[in-house]
């Protein structure tokens, strides 16, 4: 048999073989019990299940309301137990009336902090941030005013050593979004207002905090897959998120030789004000449902992230890194 006969029955065999296993699989794709096809509603993966879509339709007002939401954001946690990762440490979380800030915060009280609650308007939203923190049997600080103000910040920082007599973690999560279909449709003021309330927020908090952390302190800033991967309907957002991690990623080398660490949370879609606030309330129904898990991620599943970064005890070695929390790629 010359090689080039044994070549095409090789490849003969080869094909038959392929065509095995594709009959194979077309089998299991129309009985239903391929992995994909058996999955039924959202993943769900944590310590108790969690509203899957459709939500109910929503448009608010911004900043948004988290008291109105439906269903109620779920950033309690009541399964996370603390174990005195930030144990006497004062904190700040900027936008942490409500979202992801106020689990955040209400996990650093459970892990031993004390939290600053910095919020722009959100009245209602702040006290009830408040209660969920002093329930843990920390101090809570509510202060309202704009990150985009130098001073304001300054004003946050002074306010928070004179109540706490320290700061050893910041956390800069305020943000602004306001979608736009089209690039015509992004006024100066509103392109102006995204990029002074994400980065330069994100500026003044930092620089008015860093003389005051210790050796040892650390800088969590909110980033976003936007930033990572973009959005159409995003354009200042995503431009904004994006800077946010170079900013960090440049902030953690200088900050280096002063023992302080900067990293970056960069959460998929999650279930807040900033939502309803933002799309229309058709949008808002089936919001996050093209992510891989089917549904939007709760604040609470976004907040232990920001612990772990924040405490020396399980991230002494993490700085300038982005972790995407996305419910998969």
């Amino acid at each position: 048999m010359s090689d080039e006969t044994r070549f095409r029955e090789d490849a003969a065999r080869v094909a038959e073989e392929y065509r095995a296993i594709q009959a194979r699989i077309d089998r299991a794709d129309r009985s239903g019990e391929s992995g994909e096809a058996g999955r039924e509603g959202a993943m769900q993966a944590g310590a108790r299940r969690y509203p899957e879509l459709p939500y109910a339709k929503a448009h608010q007002d911004k900043p948004g309301s988290e008291a109105d939401l439906e269903p109620r954001p779920l950033y309690d946690a009541p399964f996370y137990k603390g174990s005195a990762k930030l144990d006497g440490m004062a904190t700040i979380v900027t936008g942490g009336d409500s979202g992801i800030g106020r689990s955040v915060a209400v996990l650093f009280a459970r892990e031993g902090a004390d939290v600053t609650v910095v919020h722009l308007a959100e009245d209602e939203d702040a006290q009830e941030t408040r209660r969920a923190v002093e329930a843990e049997g920390r101090r809570c600080l509510v202060l309202s005013g704009d990150v985009s103000d130098a001073a304001f910040c300054r004003f946050a920082v002074a306010r928070t050593l004179e109540a706490f007599g320290r700061l050893d973690v910041l956390v800069n999560n305020a943000a602004f979004q306001e979608h736009a279909m089209a690039l015509e449709d992004i006024s100066e003021e509103h392109f102006d207002r995204t990029l002074r309330t994400n980065l330069r927020g994100c500026f003044n908090m930092t620089k008015a905090a860093v003389p005051h952390l210790p050796y040892g302190g650390s800088i969590v800033n909110t980033g976003s897959v936007t930033g990572i991967r973009g959005s159409k309907t995003l354009l200042d957002y995503s431009m904004t998120k994006g800077g946010i991690h170079s900013f960090t990623r440049a902030l953690a080398s200088q900050l280096l030789p002063r023992g302080i660490r900067a990293n970056v949370v960069a959460p998929g879609p999650v279930w807040t004000p900033l939502n309803p606030a933002d799309a229309p309330a058709e949008v808002v129904e089936n919001f996050g449902g093209g992510s891989q898990m089917g549904r939007p991620a709760q604040p609470e599943e976004l907040a232990p992230a920001y612990v772990f970064l924040a405490s020396p005890q399980t991230a002494s070695y993490i700085t300038g890194e982005i972790l995407p929390v996305i419910g998969g790629y």
